[in-house]
């Protein structure tokens, strides 16, 4: 089975150049992924990302390979320069076809509601002075009940208003005659039409805001009057204990006894979080105990190695955590909890025979 995925078909030539190079360099290492990871502090998973086309590692990355491998830092980040840009032109180029793709979907969510209505003006529609003037058309009946002046009228509703022959009537001296203008008004609205509907509007509004504030009084009467069973909670600072230990930092999953047992790049504990504080060499493998101040926790790690070889790492004798060598050539154990950097020795134990164990620097 290959090491290595084929890369994306769409990623870019000069991309796919760079990532191919990454490549080579850890082949010729001879360091696996989770070495890598361990040694340059970009975790295991971004690594994986980097050197299968998903993503362009960062400049960081780039120069701590180099110090890894001994490649000359210089060449490596003139490629990623190149690769860079590449990269950038793309994302630009789907950044584009992104925002076609919206403008397209709003025009097409715009288009829904149709064209606004021809001769409209705040609101109101300004066909209502061109109405038919028949009133058996009912194109407008509030038209011809705002009109009740007219004597040509003869309302067939039974909710007509009077007319001015009327008690009441609208009509009578200074009254407006039909023949002035089709376009004007009464100074007054008749009811059921445009003041009406505002009336209600108001009306509604009005209950609304009382009906809101009313839930709002019932919420503050029951904050205020409940039982006091409820008041202590609101204390939690007072009665914290001070010792409590430190947070543990952004993608750190655990801490001392907690860590016994786990995989230190899983929970977060390598990279910028651990350092080598003792090693040895043992045959043609190299085994160091790497130790995490943030996790209190150390483990061991060999490199160089055979499959086959193996890797201990213990804390006085007791509590070994073991690891096995595959065709990485590299290995580490999971974690054991410690009280400092001095407590934990790391021993091999090669497939020639050959073992050793580390001493502090």
């Amino acid at each position: 089975m290959p090491r290595w995925k084929a890369l994306p078909e769409e990623l870019d030539p000069q991309v796919r150049e760079f990532t191919s190079q990454l490549r080579r360099l850890v082949d010729r290492s001879g360091l696996g992924i989770a070495a890598v990871a361990d040694r340059t502090g970009y975790s295991k998973t971004s690594w994986e990302r980097y050197l299968n086309g998903r993503l362009l590692a960062p400049k960081g990355a780039i120069v701590a390979l180099a110090e890894v491998t001994g490649t000359n830092q210089t060449h490596l980040t003139t490629m990623w320069e190149l690769a860079e840009r590449a990269w950038s032109r793309a994302e630009m180029r789907h950044d584009m076809t992104m925002e076609a793709i919206r403008i397209s979907q709003a025009r097409a969510a715009l288009g829904e509601f149709g064209p606004a209505p021809a001769g409209t003006a705040n609101g109101r529609a300004g066909g209502r002075t061109a109405a038919p003037a028949d009133p058996e058309s009912g194109h407008e009946p509030g038209r011809r009940r705002r009109d009740p002046g007219s004597r040509d009228h003869q309302p067939q509703s039974p909710s007509y208003v009077p007319t001015h022959n009327e008690p009441g009537g609208l009509g009578g001296p200074g009254h407006p005659d039909s023949s002035s203008a089709p376009g004007s008004l009464p100074s007054a609205p008749s009811p059921g039409h445009g003041g009406g509907g505002k009336r209600k509007v108001t009306m509604f509004v009005a209950g609304l805001v009382g009906a809101l504030l009313v839930i709002a009084a019932a919420v503050l009467l029951t904050d205020l009057g409940g039982d006091g069973d409820d008041k202590p909670v609101a204390k939690p600072p007072s009665t914290a204990p001070t010792t409590s230990s430190p947070p543990l930092p952004d993608g750190v999953k655990c801490g001392g006894k907690d860590c016994t047992g786990q995989d230190p790049e899983a929970m977060g504990c390598g990279g910028e979080f651990a350092k080598t504080v003792s090693s040895a060499t043992v045959g043609t493998a190299f085994v160091e105990v790497r130790y995490s101040k943030t996790c209190q926790a150390s483990w061991a790690r060999i490199t160089r190695a055979a499959p086959g070889d193996t890797v201990q790492i213990s804390v006085g004798g007791k509590g070994a955590q073991n690891g096995l060598v595959n065709a990485d050539k590299d290995a580490y154990t999971p974690m054991t909890a410690v009280t400092g950097p001095a407590d934990a020795k790391a021993c091999a134990t090669l497939t020639t025979g050959v073992n050793g164990c580390t001493t502090p620097q």
